[in-house]
């Protein structure tokens, strides 16, 4: 099946409405970890999520040698994310972003981030100097698009506030969690989700601003994993991420979880599917973040991309309708 791509206004690359995660990328199997990219690159995936702190910066690096070894760094898109928190700090301040930036440019073996994203935010930081650097690097041609990670919308406004005010460039892209499944708890200190009912009015923000969003987690954490069901649950718990068991485990989703099997068996598809299904079909300009260990998941994930979902059948998944 092909792949779907989207175009970004402000970038002038076309990108798969699916991009490939980096973190199970690794120096100390660097041929499975090419071989993963070059299968995934010849099913038409051409973005790839990466993050200062995944794997200790190794993530990053294996992506930059492909790219380099591959010649591909005109061809692909590079969404890269910075400012995640540590143990000891919150690292959303300017200098730290720079210094985050500086080390992943380096990393990918490149002068230039297509999209580059803050990972976390900080409440106690003003908005202002935020937007400045980000804007600094942006006139120096360090990245191209920028925007939030775990970023509520309120504090996106805020910020593109100032950036108006000031005559600068916004945010003009998001990476929020969603998924079919509620985010009833935070799976990590700072996550901030617009699945759910209680995050209607963040979606139909979102979908008015046509803004991209490159969302993460469509299977919540392994949850619509398709290994097990309400009634296998027990079974399959203690092998369960302690972040899904945490965020997502309740009833309501539970019973999302019993409609997407059904759903499954009357397409021929699979659970996980469904849930990406869920995710492709919004009324939202989307892309998903997915990291895949074989190029036969990604094949699975394009099946997905290509599966049209009623309006009907959207609202029966997310409860909304008996």
């Amino acid at each position: 099946m092909p792949m779907e791509y989207g175009t970004i206004e402000g970038m002038n690359k076309k990108i798969s409405r699916i991009l490939q995660g980096t973190m199970m990328l690794r120096e100390d199997h660097l041929q499975e970890s090419f071989d993963l990219l070059d299968g995934v690159w010849a099913l038409g995936v051409n973005g790839f999520d990466g993050a200062y702190i995944y794997g200790g910066g190794q993530c990053e690096r294996v992506l930059g040698q492909w790219l380099d070894e591959r010649g591909l760094h005109d061809e692909a898109v590079i969404l890269t994310k910075g400012a995640h928190h540590t143990g000891k700090k919150n690292k959303v301040t300017p200098p730290d972003i720079t210094a985050d930036l500086t080390t992943s440019l380096e990393r990918c073996r490149t002068n230039f981030i297509d999209i580059y994203v803050l990972h976390r935010d900080d409440l106690n930081v003003e908005v202002g100097p935020i937007v400045e650097i980000l804007n600094e690097h942006k006139a120096a041609g360090r990245i191209g698009l920028f925007g939030g990670s775990n970023w509520t919308v309120p504090r996106i406004r805020e910020a593109n506030e100032y950036a108006y005010k000031h005559n600068l460039e916004p945010f003009t892209v998001s990476s929020p969690n969603y998924s079919l499944a509620e985010q009833v708890k935070e799976p990590w200190r700072g996550c901030i989700s617009i699945s759910g009912p209680n995050n209607e009015a963040d979606r139909a923000w979102y979908a008015e601003q046509n803004m991209p969003l490159f969302t993460w987690s469509s299977l919540a954490q392994g949850f619509f994993s398709g290994r097990f069901t309400r009634e296998t649950f027990e079974d399959h718990k203690e092998n369960l991420p302690g972040s899904c068991v945490e965020a997502y485990c309740y009833e309501q989703n539970f019973k999302r979880l019993d409609r997407a099997g059904e759903l499954a068996k009357e397409k021929g598809l699979t659970v996980p599917q469904i849930a990406l299904a869920f995710n492709l079909n919004q009324p939202l300009n989307l892309f998903s973040l997915i990291g895949v260990f074989h190029p036969d998941e990604c094949k699975a994930n394009i099946e997905a991309l290509n599966l049209k979902l009623t309006q009907e059948e959207l609202d029966w998944l997310d409860l909304k309708s008996e």
